[in-house]
C-alpha cells in the first residue's frame, strides 16, 4: 500500500515540470505593487507583487536588476516581465523577473524613444542645423514659469555675470496638458518680435511626468524652426528631454544656461585689462622703434646737409635729362631707319611689280616647256623608229616575203619539229600570198639541233 504514496519532493518536482513546460507561463507580463522589498547583499532582489485581491512572490537576480535605471521601493507600482516556476525548497511558485519599469513611466519612456528616433531620422539633432550662440547678446528671452525657482536662478546669474544685457521673462506653463502649446506659442511670439538675440527655455527639476511638456513634438518643432538661437535648460543635469537634443545648446541646469548665454563681465574686464597691458607694451616697443628710426634720419646726411644733397640731385637730374634726350634721338633715328627699310620692302613687294615679274617668269617657263617638249618628241620619235625596225625584223610576214613558210597542224598549232607529225597527216602551210593544204608522204629527220 505504501507504494501508492508520493514523497513531497517527488510531488514538488512533478508540479515544477508541469509549470516549466507550460508555454503560457514562460513569458508572463504582469503589473502590480511592490511590497516586502529586500535587496540582498549578493545583489538579488526579493519582493512581493500584489494587487487588491492577491499576491505572488517574486525574485529578480543580480544579472537582470543591474540594468535597472531606478531603485524599486515598497508601494511602487511596476510593470514586469518574466516567467513562472516553482522554488522546490518550500514548494512555492514564484515569478522570476527579467524586466521591470515603473508603471506609468514605461509608456512615457516608450513615447520618448519613439519621438526621439523619429526626429533623429528627420535631421532635427544634426549639428548642421545648430545656430551659434552670440558672444555678447543685448537682449535675452527667458521662456519659463514666472513663479518657479528656475527663473530666479537665471535672472540672478545673468545680472551677476553680465548686467548690461536686457533679460525678459516670457511666462509659460511648464507642466500640465496645456504646457506644450504654451511653450510653442512663446517661442513663435519671440521670433515674431525680433528683439531677442538668444532664448532660454526650461524649468527646474521634477518627475518625468512634470518634465513631459519638453518632450512633446510641438515644442521640438518650434525649437527646430526658431530663427533665434535657443538654449535648453530643463531639470537637473541627469534629466534629458527632447528639447535638449533639438536646441542649439543644452545646459545642465537653468543656472548653467545663464552662464552659457552671457559672458562674465569680471572675466571680460580682466581680459580687457590684460589686452590693454599687452597693447600698451606693443605700442611702446613700436614707438621706441620709430623713435630710433627718426633719430637715424635726423642724423643722416640728407638732414644735416640738405643744400649739398639738393645740388647733387640737381646734377643727377641734369645727367638723366641729357641721357634721356640722347636716348630719344637714337631711338628716333633707329625708327627712321627701320621705316626706310620697311618702305623699300613694301616697294619691292608691290603687287604690280610682283605681277610683272610673274609674267616674265611665266613666259620663261613657257619657252622652257616648249623646248623640253620638242626634245622629248624628237627622242621618242627616234626610239619609235628603232622599235619599228626591230619589230619588222621579227614579223612573220616579212620572213615570208623572203621565201619562208609556216606549217600548221589540223589544230592550228605551228609545227616546229618532225616529231609533231606522222605519215598521211594533213597540214596547212602559210605562205606570203596564201595557204597550201598538204599531206605528209615521207618524214626525213635532219641532223640540225637548233
Amino acid at each position: 500500500m505504501s507504494e501508492k504514496y508520493l514523497t513531497v519532493t517527488a510531488l514538488t518536482k512533478y508540479i515544477k515540470r508541469k509549470i516549466d513546460t507550460d508555454p503560457h507561463l514562460r513569458d508572463v507580463w504582469l503589473k502590480g505593487e511592490i511590497s516586502n522589498f529586500k535587496h540582498h547583499s549578493r545583489g538579488h532582489m526579493y519582493l512581493t507583487i500584489k494587487d487588491d485581491q492577491t499576491r505572488i512572490q517574486a525574485v529578480m537576480f543580480a544579472g537582470n536588476n543591474r540594468r535597472l535605471k531606478f531603485t524599486p521601493e515598497n508601494g511602487m507600482k511596476v510593470l514586469l516581465r518574466g516567467e513562472i516556476s516553482v522554488f522546490e525548497s518550500n514548494g512555492q511558485y514564484q515569478l522570476y523577473i527579467q524586466q521591470m519599469e515603473p508603471d506609468g513611466i514605461g509608456s512615457l519612456y516608450l513615447a520618448f524613444e519613439q519621438l526621439k528616433e523619429k526626429l533623429r531620422k528627420q535631421g532635427y539633432f544634426e549639428e548642421v542645423h545648430k545656430k551659434a550662440i552670440p558672444l555678447f547678446p543685448k537682449s535675452i528671452g527667458i521662456i519659463t514659469s514666472p513663479t518657479g525657482a528656475a527663473v530666479r536662478d537665471i535672472i540672478t546669474t545673468i545680472k551677476r555675470r553680465y548686467p548690461v544685457v536686457q533679460a525678459t521673462v516670457i511666462p509659460v506653463l511648464v507642466q500640465g496638458s496645456s504646457a506644450a502649446e504654451s511653450i510653442r506659442n512663446a517661442i513663435e511670439v519671440a521670433n515674431e518680435k525680433v528683439v531677442f538675440d538668444v532664448l532660454i527655455i526650461g524649468r527646474g527639476g521634477g518627475s518625468i511626468e512634470e518634465l513631459w511638456s519638453f518632450n512633446e513634438e510641438v515644442v521640438a518643432d518650434a525649437i527646430f524652426r526658431s530663427k533665434i538661437p535657443i538654449i535648453s535648460a530643463v531639470g537637473h543635469e541627469t534629466d534629458t528631454t527632447i528639447s535638449d537634443y533639438v536646441a542649439d545648446l543644452r545646459a545642465p541646469t537653468p543656472t548653467g544656461a545663464a552662464e552659457l548665454a552671457v559672458p562674465s563681465i569680471v572675466e571680460l574686464r580682466d581680459k580687457v585689462t590684460t589686452q590693454k597691458r599687452q597693447l600698451t607694451r606693443a605700442l611702446n616697443v613700436k614707438l621706441d622703434h620709430h623713435n630710433k628710426m627718426l633719430q637715424r634720419l635726423v642724423q643722416s646726411y640728407a638732414f644735416r646737409y640738405p643744400k649739398q644733397m639738393i645740388q647733387q640731385r640737381e646734377q643727377q637730374l641734369d645727367k638723366l635729362q641729357e641721357n634721356l634726350f640722347k636716348y630719344s634721338r637714337n631711338h628716333v633715328s633707329q625708327l627712321h631707319d627701320a621705316y626706310k627699310q620697311l618702305s623699300i620692302r613694301l616697294h619691292n613687294q608691290h603687287p604690280k611689280k610682283q605681277l610683272e615679274q610673274a609674267k616674265k617668269d611665266l613666259l620663261q617657263l613657257r619657252k622652257q616647256s616648249i623646248s623640253r617638249m620638242s626634245q622629248i618628241v624628237e627622242k621618242n620619235s627616234i626610239n619609235l623608229k628603232q622599235s619599228m625596225e626591230k619589230l619588222s625584223l621579227l614579223n612573220p610576214l616579212e620572213i615570208m616575203k623572203r621565201g619562208f613558210a609556216i606549217p600548221y597542224n589540223t589544230d592550228g598549232n605551228i609545227i616546229k619539229t618532225t616529231t609533231q607529225v606522222s605519215i598521211d597527216d594533213k597540214i596547212s602551210i602559210e605562205m606570203k600570198d596564201g595557204k597550201l593544204e598538204c599531206q605528209v608522204l615521207q618524214i626525213e629527220e635532219g641532223s640540225r639541233n637548233d
